[in-house]
């Protein structure tokens, strides 16, 4: 095997578990079909046309069958956890067993965010494979931002060092770990978990157009994007 310390791999985790209830489509979301394919498809497309991407690995739930006819370039985990937090666990802990090393870095990336493009992967990698934590695509906050209480503003918030997390997040294995044992599986992206053991990852410049599909009106928001990246 390389010696993963001086040449680490990078490996994609996508969870996969989840069912997708805010987005009021029967089954889980991640497999509705938008410009002819089903949206984690075209999550996986993008991170395969990365090159430097060793494997990806798809956490899904016991007896999920989705994946049955994939190819052998995909990892099939079925040990989706009952939150985000433990299925990205599970799957960490597979990749372990699996001979990733726990220096190899992970991008751990929502199925849901299927407008994903191979450049911000590669920013990502760019910017953090260097970077003593790794880091985050996130998007600075543009809209003014409210507090409230019973439905009614109560405060205006300062919104200069404001960000929006998205995903890829990007950490070393191992670290991830640690992190999200110590964290608990409440926590709802890897960021907050590294956070909590006092460490400070990367905001990394991402894109609006990097949304996560969650509620009914995304789909079709998602899918014109989708059709307009199309030859």
């Amino acid at each position: 095997m390389a010696d993963t310390h001086s040449n680490p791999r990078f490996f994609a985790l996508i969870p996969c578990a989840g069912t997708g209830s805010r987005a009021g489509v029967p089954g889980p979301k991640q497999y509705r079909v938008l410009a002819g394919q089903p949206m984690v498809r075209h999550t996986l497309a993008a991170f395969a046309a990365v090159p430097r991407i060793a494997r990806a690995l798809v956490v899904v739930a016991p007896g999920d069958r989705f994946f049955d006819d994939s190819s052998a370039s995909v990892l099939i985990a079925p040990c989706g956890g009952a939150t985000r937090a433990g299925s990205v666990f599970n799957g960490l802990k597979w990749l372990l067993e699996q001979s990733a090393d726990p220096m190899d870095w992970v991008l751990v990336h929502d199925a849901a965010r299927c407008l994903v493009t191979p450049a911000q992967i590669n920013a990502l990698i760019d910017a953090c494979e260097h970077d003593a934590v790794g880091g985050l695509l996130a998007l600075r906050l543009a809209d003014t931002l409210k507090s409230e209480s019973h439905g009614r503003v109560v405060a205006t918030l300062e919104r200069s060092d404001k960000w929006l997390a998205q995903t890829p997040q990007m950490f070393r294995i191992g670290a991830l770990v640690e992190a999200l044992e110590q964290a608990g599986d409440q926590v709802t992206d890897e960021a907050s978990a590294m956070e909590a053991l006092g460490l400070r990852p990367l905001l990394v410049p991402g894109s609006a157009q990097n949304f996560k599909v969650t509620y009914p009106e995304d789909f079709a928001l998602a899918e014109a994007v989708l059709r307009s990246r199309q030859p």
